[in-house]
This record gives structure tokens, C-alpha cells and sequence, in this order.
């Protein structure tokens, strides 16, 4: 029985190499019933501001499973990423991208490059929640949840153990951000015990992404957030050799979407020269996700012999070691010739039948087991005058159990006893607030606070509760205090 997909051709080279794909999915005998939707740029261009409309969001939730070419997104004007939209209203979490090196026949330095990025693909700083607070300040918020920390943790494990992996490692920045990225990286080793049969570390991102691209053969599966994600994907599939060769997966619990990594390139839209094997090779992680594991070791082995025999699109060709330069739809036709063929220096494939992937990991919310106790405010004001003053101002506005302790400017104290001559400030300060220790505070004192803030003429342009949990703090402390 046929396994219904959505098809969306994209934008700029997209309707190319999509084309191209669904050829050589048809040659192959893919057991799939296709429909299709209009996304990207002229959707956006009708004034949709997310690129999709109503109808195209029934056909998703109706058939499960989305193949998406590349799309443009407009510059400016307020449009949303149609990819984040997406990962976001269909519960996608994981980003699945794989990377290979091909050596020879595709130039790298790193020929025994064989590494796995699972990326969480719906919170960080892609919630897309920013505020333009003063005439000098500009805030992004980075979300990181226990809930989906766990979520994608678990799906690098299970991940792991089905595809004989035998090492994860987390990256993060939990130096720096201790709360955020330390409880992702205190996730990862908690979870890790449950899985002994895995070998584990840990990098931090700025050093991690160095080794990505020094000595990426060094890791085995990765796990870490959205952005670092994102960021060290593209940074592997460049030094596998070709950024148009990776493809890559959006699981949830209920639906999927599989694309390349690539842009739209509308460059060289419509010449005939783009490759189209990102997508094709989206196409094989989406058959080995309807069940059909048959159909899609047979394309991705007829896809390596075609790469050996040096059949090459102009991004890879190379004098010394292609035979034939290509266009897309040749290379397509190259592929369908070798349907039935498997590579002969390169590792053939051979994925599990399965009548359907496993659904993703399902995990709830993190229990509120915790004992949360307000022991304060953080309120940001916008100043420009001298610190000193705005200490004594602010300092007045104490009443009852809340004490202001300090000014913090970009995170770094700045009073009291504080020398800011050599600081480069700001226009707006952060007063905290807090209660003695052992003590709490309520709601209403802290909006009774803010209140006398603004009789006393200051421009507040937020407020922070701090909270402890089970006697930890949840915030930390400026810098220099």
C-alpha cells in the first residue's frame, strides 16, 4: 500500500532537484502517494508572513510526512522563518543531520569523517523572543527547558542504540551559562547512566566547533540545542566536502519533514547545474521512516556508485578524479542507471526493514517536585545619568523585607563600590531586589515596588522574579559581585 507524503517544490533551485529526486524515487519503485503544497517566497509574497497557508497546513496534519525543497524567505518586513513555523506547529524537536566523508571521489581532508548531529530544533534563541528595551539595548531570549532537554537527549540515545553508534557527545556552554546550559549538560549525564552500553563526553561549543573542523573524526553522534546545532552542522557537512550532499530529518511524535540543509540558491536557479543530492538523501531518511528500508538502500547505493564512477555536478567535480560533468537532471539519470548497483570502495548500505519508524520519544513536562520560593526582583531600568544617583533613587524605593543589593550594566556590577570610569555602559541597569536569606517575598510587594518606581519618575522596562528551588538559586550573580 502506498504511504501518502506531502511534496513542496520550494523556491529557486528547489523545483529543480526536486524534480530530480522524485525521478529517481520513482525509478526505484518508492511505494508513496504524492501530494502537493505551495510554500516560501510567493506565498510570502501574497502577505502570508509564514509562507504557508490554511490549506497547506491540512494536508500536513492529513498525510504526516513532508519532503521539502529549499525555500526563500524575504528579507525584512516582519516574515517569519517558514522552517521554524513548521518545527514548531508540527512538534518537530529532533534535527537529524548526518555527515559522511566520500574520499576520494569528493575532496576533504577528513576521509574517515562519520558523525551524527541531533540538534533540538524548537527552543534556544529560535523562539524568536526579542524586545527592543531601550534606545541602546536590544534583547534576545534564550528558552531552554527541562522537558525538551530530556526529550532530545533520550532521542540521541535511542537514536544511538538502533544505528550501532557507539559514542554521544554533548556541547554546550555551561560555563558561561550556568543555568540554561548547565542543566542541559547535567540532563545529558544523568540520562547517560541509563545507557551504559554508550561512551560519553562533553565539549564545550567554542572548542567542540574547532574540533568539528580540525578532527571531526573524533565523534560519533552529537547532541546539543538549537542554535550551537545549527551552526555545527553546517560546519561538518563543509568539511565532509560538500554542504549540498547533507540532508537531514525533523522528527516528532507525530509528524516529519526531510530536507536538505541548503539554501535556495537562486543564483543558479534554473541552469541545470545545481546537485541535487541534499534533498535526495532526505528522501532515503524519509523511506526509511515510512518502512520502506528496501527502497532506500537501494537509492543510496546507487547513489554512491554514481559518486564512484565520477559522475559529478559542477560543486564537486574536480579534473583529477570525476569522469563527467553533469547537469541535474543527468546526475538524476546517472543514479536511476545504477538502481540495483552498490558502490565497490565505498560502504554499501543495508538499512533494517521496519514497517514504520518508531514514534519519537515522548516525554512530559518536568515535575514541579521542586520547593520554588520568591526571594526577589530583578527591575531594569533605563538611565543615562550618573550611577551613583540612580543607586541612591533606586535604594529609596526599599520598603519592608525587599533590599536593593546592586546595579548590574550588561551583567558586570556597577554598584555600589564600584568604579565605572573605565566601563562602557549602557542605557539601562538591572536593580536587584532581594530578601534577606531564609526569607520570602510575595507577589504583591514586588508589583507594590514597581509601583513606587514609577511614581518616583523611573523608566522600568522590565521585571525578573528570583526564585530558589529547593534552596538553589535560580538566577545568578553579576559579574565582579
Amino acid at each position: 500500500m502506498s504511504t501518502p507524503i506531502t511534496v513542496a517544490y520550494g523556491d529557486g533551485i528547489g523545483p529543480e532537484i526536486m524534480e530530480a529526486t522524485l525521478h529517481v524515487l520513482r525509478e526505484a519503485g518508492a511505494q508513496i502517494k504524492i501530494e502537493t503544497i505551495e510554500v516560501g517566497e510567493r506565498i510570502y509574497n501574497q502577505g502570508a508572513s509564514s509562507g504557508i497557508l490554511p490549506s497547506a497546513w491540512e494536508t500536513l496534519r492529513r498525510n504526516k510526512v513532508l519532503l521539502k525543497a529549499p525555500i526563500t524567505t524575504p528579507q525584512g518586513k516582519g516574515y517569519k522563518s517558514l522552517n521554524v513555523t513548521m518545527r514548531k506547529a508540527l512538534g518537530l524537536y529532533a534535527n537529524i543531520r548526518p555527515t559522511q566523508a566520500y574520499h576520494p571521489f569528493v575532496k576533504t581532508n577528513h576521509p574517515k569523517m562519520d558523525l551524527v548531529i541531533v540538534r533540538e530544533n524548537e527552543e534556544d534563541l529560535y523562539a524568536g523572543i526579542e524586545y527592543h528595551q531601550s534606545h541602546d539595548v536590544y534583547e534576545s531570549v534564550k528558552l531552554i527547558t527541562k522537558s525538551g532537554s530530556e526529550r532530545i537527549i533520550r532521542y540521541a540515545f535511542e537514536y544511538a542504540v538502533q544505528n550501532n553508534r557507539k559514542k554521544i557527545t554533548c556541547m554546550s556552554k555551561d560555563n558561561i551559562m550556568k543555568i540554561s546550559d548547565g542543566m542541559f549538560h547535567n540532563t545529558f549525564e544523568t540520562m547517560a547512566k541509563e545507557y551504559p552500553q554508550i561512551a560519553i563526553d562533553h565539549y564545550i561549543i567554542d572548542i567542540g566547533a574547532a574540533r568539528i573542523a580540525s578532527r571531526p573524526e573524533i565523534f560519533d553522534v552529537i547532541v546539543t540545542e538549537n542554535l550551537y546545532g545549527d551552526i555545527i552542522s553546517d560546519i561538518a557537512a563543509d568539511v565532509s566536502g560538500s554542504v549540498g550532499l547533507a540532508g537531514s530529518s525533523n522528527i516528532g511524535e507525530d509528524f516529519a519533514m526531510f530536507e536538505a540543509i541548503h539554501g535556495s540558491a537562486p543564483d543558479i536557479s534554473g541552469q541545470n547545474i545545481a546537485n541535487p543530492s541534499g534533498i535526495l538523501q532526505s528522501a532515503v531518511m524519509m523511506m526509511i521512516h515510512i518502512g520502506q528500508s528496501d527502497i532506500a538502500s537501494t537509492i543510496h547505493n546507487a547513489w554512491l556508485r554514481t559518486l564512484e564512477d565520477g559522475v559529478h555536478t559542477p560543486d564537486i567535480y574536480r579534473k583529477e578524479i570525476s569522469k563527467q560533468k553533469v547537469g541535474t537532471k543527468e546526475f538524476a539519470e546517472a543514479v536511476v542507471k545504477n538502481l540495483g548497483n552498490k558502490p565497490s570502495s565505498l560502504p554499501a548500505v543495508a538499512y533494517k526493514k521496519t514497517e514504520r519508524a518508531k514514534a519519537a520519544v515522548k516525554t512530559g513536562l518536568a515535575a514541579a517536585t521542586a520547593k520554588k520560593e520568591l526571594n526577589g526582583v530583578d527591575m531594569y531600568v533605563c538611565w543615562t545619568g550618573d550611577v551613583n544617583e540612580l543607586g541612591e533613587k533606586v535604594q529609596r524605593l526599599a520598603e519592608g523585607e525587599l533590599i536593593l543589593k546592586t546595579l548590574s550594566n550588561k551583567g558586570l556590577k556597577a554598584w555600589p563600590e564600584m568604579d565605572t570610569s573605565g566601563m562602557h555602559l549602557t542605557d539601562q541597569f538591572r536593580c536587584r531586589f532581594r530578601v534577606p536569606n531564609g526569607q520570602t517575598t510575595t507577589h504583591g510587594a514586588i508589583t507594590a515596588l514597581l509601583d513606587r518606581a514609577q511614581k518616583a519618575g523611573l523608566d522600568f522596562t522590565k521585571a525578573e522574579n528570583l526564585y530558589f528551588f529547593d534552596g538553589v538559586a535560580g538566577y545568578t550573580l553579576s559579574q565582579g559581585q
